[in-house]
């Protein structure tokens, strides 16, 4: 069996390799359209949401609050809830984002359908370009991979990594368009370290 060393050196490798392939062939045509969606929504007055199912929810819910705080106020949808009723939280012309690696998750599907009956526009968030989700939505981010990271190669590591990536790069072509300042900035986040290193600038 190989040490510890060589087991975190082995996974560190493939998950590098993996978000570096996906750096280089990353779709900024894709990201100018979801950007350009979401923009739009919001000079209509709507609201942007992001949703998921298993892993991908928690990374619905740190992607609403990095655009909330980045200029974009945006809301966590939960997967499953949204066919019991959570739904009725997105109004018609709303964009929301929907993240599945697989792009076939039966519950995603289920809720993807309620909110395009219900008027949303929809952002898919997937590894695979050919899934249902892909195809399904208005605007399609591939960030895939094809190695997770372990012998298995099953539990979502380095697909969560590029998945992140690639919210991070939406949220930056968003705050760019808004350009905001520290001074904004801070006013949403004033705690912290973070808020104490900005104020401290200021001076």
């Amino acid at each position: 069996m190989a040490t510890e060393r060589e087991q975190v050196k082995e996974f560190l490798d493939i998950a590098s390799g993996q978000v570096q392939k996906w750096m280089d062939g990353v779709d900024v045509e894709a990201l100018t359209a979801a950007k350009k969606m979401i923009l739009e929504a919001e000079a209509a007055k709507n609201r942007v949401h992001v949703t998921g199912i298993g892993k991908p929810g928690h990374v619905a819910g740190y992607a609403a609050s990095l655009f909330s705080s980045t200029g974009t106020p945006a809301y966590e949808l939960h997967g499953t809830e949204a066919v019991h009723g959570s739904s009725g939280q997105v109004l018609p012309g709303d964009v929301v984002i929907a993240i599945s690696n697989s792009g076939e998750t039966a519950e995603l599907k289920a809720t993807v359908e309620t909110l395009k009956k219900n008027g949303a526009k929809l952002i898919a968030l997937t590894g695979k370009a050919e899934s249902w989700l892909a195809k399904t939505c208005d605007v399609a981010l591939i960030a895939g991979v094809e190695q997770e990271g372990d012998s298995m190669n099953k539990p979502p590591r380095a697909s969560i990594l590029v998945e992140i990536m690639m919210l991070q790069c939406l949220s930056v072509l968003l705050q760019n368009e808004k350009k905001l300042t520290p001074e904004v900035y801070v006013k949403w986040h004033p705690g912290g370290s973070l808020g104490k290193s900005i104020r401290e600038g200021e001076k």
